[in-house]
């Protein structure tokens, strides 16, 4: 099956350097105002996902723990037939990220899922 969600080579680059820092790390996409629609990535377990968010996939950075994937299920309506990539750009992000004092930011490359891929993922 495709993949919904990869990592671009330097934003495996950053989620392993993060890991020796912090630890495991998840990933989380919201539709929130102040941050726009940044993924936002925390220590494992440190953001409490529940009925309202989707896993859309485990990411692997080069270590032994695959890094999970959460969308809210409403941004998840929106989004469901993409493709996403994170991605990494200098700048500044949220200060609730944990890559903000690195200097740079996570963002979202996306694509349209082909016929195929929506057809793979029961979306058609």
């Amino acid at each position: 099956m495709s993949d919904r969600v990869t990592l671009s080579p330097a934003a495996a680059e950053l989620v392993e350097k993060l890991e020796g820092t912090h630890g495991p790390l998840m990933f989380h996409q919201s539709g929130g105002c102040c941050d726009g629609s940044a993924p936002m990535c925390y220590p494992a377990g440190e953001f409490m996902t529940g009925d309202a968010d989707v896993l859309l996939g485990t990411l692997e950075a080069g270590s032994a723990t695959p890094v999970e994937f959460w969308m809210s299920a409403s941004q998840y309506e929106y989004w469901k037939h993409t493709a996403l990539t994170v991605d990494v750009v200098p700048g500044r992000g949220s200060g609730f990220s944990v890559e903000a004092p690195e200097g740079v930011r996570f963002l979202i490359r996306s694509r349209l899922m082909t016929e195929d891929e929506m057809r793979e993922h029961q979306l058609l």
